[in-house]
């Protein structure tokens, strides 16, 4: 027999909402009982309201990070896209201002991405992947009545954000992830391990 008390937050409350308004008319309850369900109720309303705003804000923050992250990345690729077009470039300077990029020796073909997987809540899920000297990674996925992976998409910066509304809003799921390498647009080398990720609402 299962729990009769509901396992998400969301439906906990719309349940412990009922149970507290049917009993309110029961003399057979004692008062101080009463009252304190009342009051725990109204806790856990406020609680769960703040973790809600709190997941909002850290989503808004990662987005805006990602949103400044970019931009510095573009202004600093153009200006040294602009240096290294001087007749007086060298490779000197170059390390001087470590904008030279490392050569990448990593076999692709014997290797695999190393992933990883977090719940930002309400269905959006950061991806944290390798990439070396591939063009990016092919990321699959499947929750939990699927039978097969499917593309979800090519990812060329990491992270890459899962932006996937719940199947069921205010209900959890499990999510799988694996991903592979691409390189001139063909996959190349093994599978990652498969990454499980338990998302919120």
């Amino acid at each position: 027999m299962s729990d009769y008390v509901p396992t998400g937050d969301n439906d906990f409350l719309v349940w412990f909402d009922h149970f507290v308004t049917k009993i309110s008319t029961d003399t057979a309850i004692a008062p101080a009982d009463l009252v304190a369900l009342t009051a725990a109720n109204a806790d856990i309303h406020a609680k769960v309201a703040h973790v809600n705003d709190m997941a909002a804000q850290a989503k808004q923050a990662t987005a805006d990070k990602e949103d400044s992250r970019k931009n510095a990345e573009s202004l600093v690729r153009a200006e040294v896209r602009r240096i290294k077009a001087r007749s007086t470039y060298n490779d000197g300077l170059g390390a001087q201002l470590g904008i030279v990029g490392a050569r990448d020796s990593h076999d692709l073909s014997a290797s695999y991405p190393e992933l990883n997987g977090v719940d930002l809540s309400d269905g959006v899920v950061s991806l944290n992947f390798s990439k070396y000297n591939s063009d990016g990674v092919n990321i699959y996925s499947k929750r939990d009545n699927d039978a097969n992976w499917v593309l979800l998409s090519r990812a060329s910066v990491s992270p890459f954000m899962d932006m996937r509304p719940l199947l069921q809003i205010g209900k959890p799921e499990l999510r799988y992830y694996c991903a592979v390498y691409v390189l001139k647009d063909k996959e190349i080398g093994h599978y990652s391990n498969e990454v499980v990720v338990n998302c919120t609402p």
